[in-house]
This record gives structure tokens, sequence and C-alpha cells, in this order.
């Protein structure tokens, strides 16, 4: 294990990834020693030699123990999008399970975990259900806490956002499900991570709703975005299993998963908006301005990230 005193030491989950690049970078910023916890340990680290891996491996309770000594806090953004193969909901729950108990027995002080907006045991959505049934675990366990719960996060990598503009970009026809007024409230992802940084650091148990301070309705949402890129597709409106089967073939042909059912039924839900107040200042039409020329012109492959597929 790195040799360097308790109180430096932060372990990040997915370091190399999106929203927990994000938080290792700003913690290096401070200059917090980082660990990177990962089931991908061959990625290449943007930071150099920096931040140190070391796996993420459920299997091996005993080694996550051993990679967490000496960690006073830890922020995990593990999770999976959608089933694949053995890994389900399910088994993410439990693999978060096992994660909390190793740091537990590691000693780490605090746990700052990424959640979602809406997230309940009760959900009839796998994805909102299994992050609700994570809290819980959460919040019986005996660590200091701190959950986030954001929306869609946008930035340089993001899915959702950039796959908006790069279907605007390219097709003379962009579908919206449905009638496409419920709403989304995206939030930037160095914002999230400047608000994972701060609750890191504090040590009362809360949960936060990490929001952005605009909110749209999706046909809003791709309106200001084909604005803003210049796209002159035809936006139409279809029925959602309609849609979704347009998105499947779409799919098929940039061997990607698009959109499921589930996260169009949470969209339509309005689970991707919240009542509290906003919690960070960055707007994504401001965003969309400075970086116009840019977002959406290489597909973001979920597939491709996560699973490492060609």
């Amino acid at each position: 294990m790195p040799s360097v005193e308790k109180a430096e030491l932060n372990a990040v989950t997915g370091a190399f990834g999106y929203t927990g690049k994000y938080i290792a970078r700003r913690l290096l910023s401070l200059d917090k020693m980082v660990i990177n916890l990962t089931g991908h340990p061959n990625n290449k680290s943007p930071f150099g030699n920096r931040v140190k891996t070391y796996p993420l491996d459920f299997s091996n309770p005993g080694e996550l123990v051993d990679s967490l000594r000496g960690v006073i806090t830890l922020y995990n953004t593990y999770w999976i999008r959608f089933p694949r193969g053995e890994m389900t909901f399910e088994k993410a729950v439990e693999n978060t399970k096992i994660l909390i108990q190793a740091a537990e027995k590691a000693g780490v002080r605090r746990l700052v975990h990424i959640s979602i907006t809406n997230a309940s045991e009760d959900s009839p959505l796998p994805y909102f259900k299994g992050k609700g049934r994570v809290e819980k675990a959460i919040t019986n366990s005996n660590l200091s806490y701190a959950i986030l719960r954001p929306t869609v996060i946008f930035g340089t990598e993001d899915i959702l956002i950039n796959n908006i503009a790069w279907l605007l970009r390219r097709s003379p026809v962009f579908i919206i499900f449905g009638s496409g007024d419920y709403r989304i409230q995206p939030v930037f992802v160095e914002d999230v991570a400047e608000i994972a940084v701060v609750a890191g650091h504090k040590d009362e148990n809360m949960v936060i709703d990490a929001v952005g301070p605009e909110t749209y309705t999706f046909e809003e949402l791709v309106r200001l975005i084909a604005h803003k890129i210049g796209s002159r597709a035809r936006i139409v409106h279809l029925n959602p299993w309609l849609a979704l089967m347009f998105a499947r073939l779409v799919g098929y042909f940039v061997k990607d998963v698009i959109l499921t059912k589930d996260e169009i039924k949470g969209l339509m839900s309005n689970l991707l908006i919240s009542k509290e107040p906003p919690a960070s200042e960055t707007r994504l039409s401001e965003w969309l301005e400075k970086n116009a020329n840019s977002v959406g012109v290489k597909y973001a492959s979920e597939l491709k990230r996560h699973y490492h597929l060609k």
C-alpha cells in the first residue's frame, strides 16, 4: 500500500472513467493523494503516475480491504447503466455492499457515494430501485456518509447530451418519444465533482440532490442542442415504443445501446428533476455555447467505455 499519511489518502472507484476522473482531478488539485479502484486495470491513466491503481475485485473482499487500508475518504462512482450478460442490477447492488463492508473493515472514515435523483427501494424501475437499495445499505453502515443524487451529468465525455448532438448532426430526422413535455435538469460534471469533494471533507451524514440551475422539457433540450450546433434535423414525435425500436436500430449500426426501455420510463416519469434548490451554477445553455463546435462530433459508446467492446 502507498506509504502516505492516513489523512492524505483518498480512494475513487473509476478514477480514470467519467465522473470519477473529475473527482480525482479535483482532489489532486488540492494536493490530496488518490488511489484508483477499478475493474479495468489496463485503462490509461490521465494523471500519469500520480494515481496508483488497485483492483476493484468483488470476488476478493480481503484484497479490497487491503487496498482501502489508510484511506480516509472513499468516493464511489461504481454502477451499471443497464444489465449485460451476468451483470444485473441485483449483482451491482451486492457488489456495492461488498465494497461498503470492505470500507468498514479497512477503517475508512467517510464514504461519498454517487446515486441518482429519486432513488427509491420502492421504484418499479430496476435502476432507481437498485440505487435505493444501495443508499439503504450505506445509511445502515457504520460509515460517515454523503450521498449525492445527480440527474443527467453533462460534460466533455458525457453520453446523453453528446449523442443527442451526434444524431442531430448526422440524421435528417430526430425522434422524440411521446409528447416530449417530461422534464430534465442537467448538472455539470465538474460541479458534481466539486460537490462531492466538499461533502467528503464534512463530518455529518447528508443526502444532496446534485442538480443544475436549468430545467428543460425533453423537447426544449433537444431544440436547444440543435440550435447551438446549427442542426437542421426535423424534430418529430413518435410513440415511445416505436421510438425505442428506432433507437435499437441505430444502436445496431453503432454497436451500442442507445437507450433502454427503463431509461425512457424514468425520463417520462420526471425522475431526472429535483424539488430541491439547484446545487450548482453551471448552465447547460452556456456550456453548449462554448462547446458547440465539439459536442456530438464523435459518438460516445457506452459499451466501448465500460465493456471495452470494439
